[in-house]
């Protein structure tokens, strides 16, 4: 375990209105040893440029005029630019420079999102990892229930990861592509990820040998993007839909319904009984009909409402389909 001895505060101004906990933190999201939230604030580790990091997130302000409280936990100094370029970093994930003017302008009188907008408004979808480590947690997530997910996640993290402790937590860390570069494939599979761990390693050998790159990515037009991800080994369409939308922050993204999704937007938006699911290409048209230009941040905002209902036991029919 690293005790991380050294602490910087940072103020940020997230664009308004600004969501804290709806943004920070996500109960569709299966939960990993790598963050902590309670109302008002989230513990997430980071490794950056090599940095094993605590960041704390605090609410601050208001909805209308948000700040959030960063601090950050280092078991080294950290030098200004280190912390300008995390900084920069930061508000790219987690979308605090977005502007969701427009969204709220054409929807909040839409009958059926209108009013989930009024009950999140300032929600941002919420993407916490790098791209390498974003596509680790989507295999985790291949073809598995959510109880599985959680065990593989914890497991990989028990053993190539970092525990770091700080602000009273004890949170793990990801690793570093080479690290997994060095393991053999039948000691992966002994962590119970099974076929996984081939993909796993092919996915982390193009991170290794930086034969993709999530910074030269970023620069890259929309079809490139989908064209390089889709390239990765064992990565298919619903994978890259999610991180087209959440790690690359495409508000229109939505070219493929997974059959888990199928099932619950077809009791979602139409009222239909999940084990008998409306087809995914009328589910695509429907939502390109109502919600052209912005189907993935629409779909978050129905989803997470959705969820957030589920938390609170008002949507038991999902437990059937969560099982974690």
């Amino acid at each position: 375990m690293t005790p991380l001895k050294y602490s910087y505060t940072i103020l940020l101004h997230p664009t308004s209105p600004f969501n804290f906990d709806a943004t920070l933190y996500k109960p569709d999201h299966f939960p990993t040893p790598d963050h902590f939230w309670q109302p008002g604030t989230r513990w997430q580790t980071m490794r950056w440029a090599g940095v094993p990091l605590g960041l704390k997130f605090e609410q601050r302000g208001t909805s209308v005029q948000p700040k959030i409280n960063l601090n950050v936990f280092a078991q080294q100094q950290l030098s200004a630019t280190y912390l300008d370029g995390l900084v920069a970093e930061i508000r790219y994930r987690y979308s605090l420079d977005l502007d969701l003017t427009n969204f709220y302008a054409r929807f909040l009188n839409d009958e059926h999102l209108g009013p989930v907008i009024t009950r999140w408004q300032g929600m941002r979808d919420l993407n916490c990892n790098s791209l390498y480590e974003y596509l680790i947690i989507a295999i985790v997530l291949q073809n598995a229930t959510v109880r599985r997910s959680v065990t593989m996640m914890q497991n990989l993290l028990e053993n190539f990861g970092d525990l770091l402790e700080y602000d009273g937590k004890k949170l793990y860390c990801f690793w570093e592509p080479d690290l997994i570069m060095k393991v053999a494939e039948v000691d992966l599979r002994a962590l119970k990820v099974g076929y996984r761990a081939k993909t796993i390693l092919r996915v982390t050998e193009s991170f290794a040998n930086n034969k993709i790159s999530e910074e030269a990515l970023r620069q890259k037009p929309y079809p490139n993007q989908r064209q390089a991800l889709l390239d990765l080994y064992g990565i298919g369409p619903a994978s890259v839909g999610y991180i087209l939308s959440a790690v690359f922050h495409y508000l229109d993204e939505l070219q493929h319904i997974s059959p888990w999704e199928q099932k619950i937007y077809s009791k979602l938006f139409f009222d239909r009984d999940p084990n008998d699911p409306i087809p995914a290409d009328e589910m695509i048209k429907f939502m390109t009909d109502h919600y052209s230009g912005y189907r993935a941040i629409a779909i978050h905002y129905f989803w997470e409402d959705l969820f957030w209902q589920w938390k609170f036991g008002k949507a038991d029919w999902l437990n059937e389909f969560i099982r974690l």
